[in-house]
């Protein structure tokens, strides 16, 4: 087992290798325009995950997945040859669902937004049902005293 700041430099280093081959050596037209988004290396460097995109539809998505696959080869081969690690790690390639998920999270915060400021444009106009300040405070409680109200003596005294 190796520590992980060097796992995690060999995953950087085969991050920018698999870029660099994607964008200049691997010619499949299948391949979609795919962003290399991160890549995770086990604990005993011996496979690596390597997360992408593909901006595009599904169809797109699957044809590029399917150029990923069969350039896997080549692609592992020039990572072996980059890196100088004795074992080149075996490489696997994983759609990254991040994207999608900050999206949906976007549209739904999106939506969250326009109801609450459909509630505000509601509340502008409300006025409370009761009055404004429905708790009692120790000076109206004097006033009610003084005045006899809740059958309250005037006086203070409690004779009947």
């Amino acid at each position: 087992m190796v520590d992980a700041p060097r796992a995690r430099k060999l995953a950087d280093r085969i991050q920018q290798i698999v870029a660099e081959m994607l964008e200049r050596r691997i010619k499949d037209p299948r391949l979609g325009f795919v962003t290399v988004t991160d890549t995770r290396v086990t604990a005993d460097l011996r496979d690596a995950t390597v997360f992408y995109t593909v901006f595009g539809s599904d169809a797109e998505r699957a044809d590029s997945a399917a150029a990923l696959e069969s350039a896997k080869g080549i692609i592992r081969s020039e990572v072996g040859r980059q890196t100088g690690v004795r074992f080149a790690p075996t490489l696997t390639f994983t759609h990254d669902p991040l994207p999608d998920s900050a999206r949906h999270l976007h549209d739904l915060i999106n939506t969250a937004r326009a109801r609450d400021a459909e509630v505000a444009r509601q509340a502008e106009n409300a006025a409370y049902a009761g009055e404004a300040d429905p708790y009692r405070k120790p000076e109206d409680e004097e006033l009610e005293a003084k005045s006899g109200v809740n059958g309250a003596d005037p006086d203070g005294d409690d004779r009947a």
